[in-house]
């Protein structure tokens, strides 16, 4: 009798746990793989890459280590409730630096430090406009409210529902999200300079500050009261700690590896197609790119056609230069946007007019101010990103062009001669997030988050005609940004585990 209880136990155990192919390997794979390992099943991830990661890959050439991809660490809450599922903490993987200015703008004629302390960003802004300081004390009131609600109410929900967005907490606000951020910011502050740093956090969310909802005022909450971080040794180290753990939990991960064609039967996903190998699972999760996953199905199994894709916001392109410079530059910090031209005018030549830019704002980055080991004694790590509308033809003599245009700006503006010390240069652009990432149009980072593009009205997690087939990532919910990619990979994972049990065929008696 106790042999048949053993046997029953087994046998349901083995029914239970399922074969799980992820596609990809960016911080929402890497996050669900980890999830879903936790939870029983065999899960094994296959990146089209040399290196996992997805966009969130590492360039080393001549002693210098650039990250590719994200560089801000935001929203450090998330993350280590990420690490805290599993019972682990951020400081078991890497040493977290608040780094202090947490960013500089330059504007025209001048520029801002923004200190990672509130009260000096108070003074600061009081400094600029008499009477702001009441103004952003308010606004951050409501920013720490709309934080709280999101972490907790909102942004961990699966999308399936307008009525996720119904709570008690949101019922009395539900008018931000039908509001911009633009509005909230314009309504209390008159100078140009502080509505361009208090507009500048939503960029993250992919879209104009005019048509993202003011709820997403929690981006000012995170950047002025939570802070920027910066893990020592860069922002792949975030990746080397989910592949830790997610070997750890018994994931097996797999480079070189894309995917040929998803295997289909009836109304069910089958298996993969790599390297020309039919590899079988009971279920499949996508965390590459969502238009390109689905043209890996036979046309009448895509939920989405490409006339829906070409009426959606995506966020920008980038032209990205990874710079190796042979001396230290004076007087910069880690973070720097230079706002020093038409903020308008650009994003009009992103969003609305798409062209190559007349006069970019770019975003610089110099991470061996705060980290000596990512560039050679005496010299420094630069990376350079000029963001761009999608889709853009890409013309490497373009890059060129606006490499010298940026550079003279830095000179221009730091007082000091940089060109000269140029070392080691690369650029990446559109064709390049094409190739690399089967990105949609080359866009660096998703779909943006406006105002119909939010929640339930995002893509899906789950296929609407394959009961097994599911998505995460920043195309779906909750958005783009690397702590959304954390948190869309637990979302998936929780989908996953609880159609799982929901359709368990099997009972056994106890």
């Amino acid at each position: 009798m106790y042999f048949d209880y053993l046997f029953n136990r087994f046998d349901y155990i083995v029914k239970q746990m399922k074969n799980i192919g992820i596609i990809g390997s960016g911080f929402s794979s890497l996050s669900a793989a980890c999830y879903l390992a936790q939870a029983g099943h065999k899960v094994s991830v296959y990146e089209k890459n040399d290196q996992i990661g997805g966009r969130a890959r590492v360039l080393e050439k001549k002693g210098f280590r650039f990250d590719m991809g994200p560089s801000w660490y935001w929203m450090p809450d998330v993350f280590e409730s990420f690490y805290a599922d599993f019972g682990k903490q951020a400081s078991d993987y890497y040493q977290l630096i608040r780094l202090s200015p947490a960013y500089r703008v330059y504007f025209e004629d001048s520029f801002m430090d923004i200190p990672n302390d509130p009260m000096a960003i108070y003074e600061l802004f009081e400094s600029e406009e008499k009477g702001s300081a009441g103004h952003l004390r308010e606004f951050l009131k409501k920013a720490a409210y709309n934080y709280d609600v999101a972490i907790k109410n909102l942004v961990y929900k699966p999308g399936l529902s307008p009525l996720e967005l119904i709570t008690p907490q949101t019922i009395t606000h539900l008018n931000q999200f039908f509001t911009t951020i633009s509005h909230e910011v314009r309504k209390r502050f008159k100078s140009k300079k502080l509505i361009k740093i208090l507009e500048f956090p939503v960029l993250f969310l992919g879209a104009k500050p005019q048509n993202t909802p003011s709820f997403y005022s929690f981006m000012n909450y995170a950047d002025f009261v939570l802070g920027t971080w910066y893990p020592k040794g860069g922002m792949y180290k975030i990746v080397e700690a989910l592949e830790s753990l997610a070997i750890e939990l018994g994931v097996h991960i797999h480079i070189n590896s894309p995917v040929d064609k998803i295997i289909i039967n009836d109304d069910e996903v089958a298996g993969l197609v790599i390297h020309g190998k039919r590899m079988l699972f009971d279920v499949v999760l996508s965390g590459a790119d969502y238009y390109y996953t689905e043209t890996l199905l036979p046309q009448e199994m895509r939920v989405y056609s490409e006339r829906y894709w070409k009426k959606k916001t995506f966020a920008p392109s980038a032209l990205i230069f990874y710079v190796g410079l042979s001396k230290k530059i004076k007087g910069l910090p880690h973070h720097n946007l230079f706002f020093d031209e038409d903020f308008e005018l650009h994003a009009k030549e992103i969003y609305d007019d798409p062209v190559w830019p007349e006069a970019p704002l770019f975003y610089a980055s110099f991470t061996s101010v705060t980290d000596d080991s990512v560039a050679p004694a005496g010299k420094e790590c630069g990376f350079f990103l000029i963001p761009l509308a999608p889709d853009l033809s890409d013309d490497k003599e373009l890059h060129e062009q606006y490499f010298n245009d940026i550079i003279k700006r830095l000179e221009d503006h730091t007082k000091q001669s940089i060109m000269d010390f140029v070392e080691f240069k690369e650029s990446y652009c559109v064709d390049d997030f094409k190739s690399d990432y089967n990105s949609y149009k080359g866009n660096a980072y998703g779909m943006a988050n406006t105002i119909m593009q939010t929640a339930f009205l995002r893509p899906g997690i789950k296929s609407k005609k394959l009961r097994n087939l599911y998505f995460t990532g920043q195309l779906t919910v909750p958005g783009p940004g690397v702590p959304p990619a954390l948190i869309s990979g637990k979302i998936a994972a929780d989908q996953i585990v609880k159609d799982i049990t929901k359709n368990q065929k099997y009972e056994v008696n106890i």
